[in-house]
């Protein structure tokens, strides 16, 4: 029992001594080519036998023909394996450099495209996360492509509805000033009523601001949706019988909800003032609530003859307005957007879609609790 426990012994601290020489050299050429690894481990696992072998002959257990045996058996070994790590880490590193060049064309701005050649388990899973990755990339291309044509669009919009009342404003004071205006009453009530138009869209652009920055304050409290279009359509009252308008909530459920009355009153008004200003005179605007789930669904319809299917995606971007038949006079294309920002801020969500003769503009907002 002792000579076997021995010769375990010897063979061992052999191959253990070869193990850590193997080891350091790992150490040494870890920045090195996979292949070099590849060809140490396979040398490390041959030299560790003959190591415990030449151990175990050392300490006279084996004969000098069974020496010269396992030697030369060892020696064939250590052949075969080291030319298979050789030709196993030239096919690892030939997919990993085409792993790389396929990364590289994507982190140039194209799509990722996974090499057709197989590849081990390990630097497949890295080529679908490459191409989720790529996927990801291409869609915030897309958006900040959006995002940079909205903003292009906003201020082109934003100067050409300050240059023309300012240019009003200066024309209206300079008469003033030198004494040639025919009315003055009249001219003062103008330049008031330019201004509050001037103040109207600062405001929009500062809550605009504040939405993105993700600054705006909010003070939920349970509200019924029922007394919440109520005051809504009393406030647009005034702008609907201008315009000859018929407004109608007849289809509004008393479902409560949990939001900031003044920033959700702002929402429906600014969707009812966007309905009344592009629906026809005796045309109608309806305004509808009712549980859907676990949210509260809140439309507004109008009737403006629809919107192209191609503008349906852009409706809630900033400053977008549409054609120019849809566009009033005063709109910088802000109001839509603050809906968006405001229903978004409350965890719900907006959408628009078209119906026979006109859209609906959709909120979900959650419904509240208990």
């Amino acid at each position: 029992m002792r000579d076997p426990l021995l010769i375990a012994l010897y063979a061992f601290l052999g191959a253990a001594a070869t193990g850590l020489a193997g080891a350091a050299v790992l150490r040494l050429i870890r920045r090195r080519s996979l292949t070099a690894s590849l060809a140490v481990v396979a040398a490390v696992g041959v030299v560790a036998m003959l190591a415990g072998t030449l151990a175990v002959a050392q300490a006279m257990f084996l004969s000098a023909h069974d020496l010269r045996v396992v030697t030369m058996v060892v020696a064939m070994a250590a052949v075969v394996s080291l030319v298979t790590a050789l030709l196993l880490g030239r096919w690892v590193v030939a997919r990993s450099r085409e792993l790389t060049d396929a990364a590289r064309h994507f982190g140039d701005g194209g799509a990722f495209s996974a090499p057709a050649v197989p590849a081990t388990a390990e630097l497949d899973a890295l080529s679908r996360e490459l191409a989720a990755t790529s996927a990801r990339l291409a869609a915030s291309r897309e958006r900040e492509r959006a995002l940079e044509t909205s903003r292009r669009e906003l201020v082109a919009w934003i100067s050409h509805d300050l240059r023309t009342p300012l240019a009003g404003l200066r024309a209206m004071a300079e008469a003033l000033e030198d004494g040639v205006a025919a009315d003055p009453a009249r001219y003062l009530q103008q330049i008031r009523t330019e201004v509050e138009r001037l103040n109207d869209m600062v405001g929009d652009l500062f809550e605009l601001s504040r939405i993105h920055a993700g600054t705006l304050p909010l003070n939920p409290a349970r509200i019924s949706l029922y007394d919440l279009v109520g005051d809504a359509l009393a406030g647009v009252g005034p702008l609907a019988r201008e315009h000859g308008v018929r407004l109608v909530g007849d289809r509004v459920a008393p479902v409560p909800v949990e939001v900031d009355g003044r920033e959700m009153s702002r929402v429906l008004a600014n969707l009812l003032v966007n309905a009344i200003r592009r629906t026809p005179a005796d045309g109608t605007v309806a305004v509808a609530a009712e549980r859907a789930g676990d949210g509260v669904v809140l439309s507004v319809t109008d009737g403006c003859g629809g919107i192209p299917e191609e503008d349906l995606p852009r409706v809630f971007d900033t400053g977008w307005r549409g054609t120019d038949a849809r566009t009033p006079p005063a709109g910088a294309g802000l109001g839509l957007a603050i809906v968006r920002g405001i229903v978004e801020a409350h965890r719900g969500r907006t959408a628009v879609r078209n119906i026979p003769g006109g859209c609906r503009f959709e909120v979900t907002l959650p419904a509240a609790r208990g």
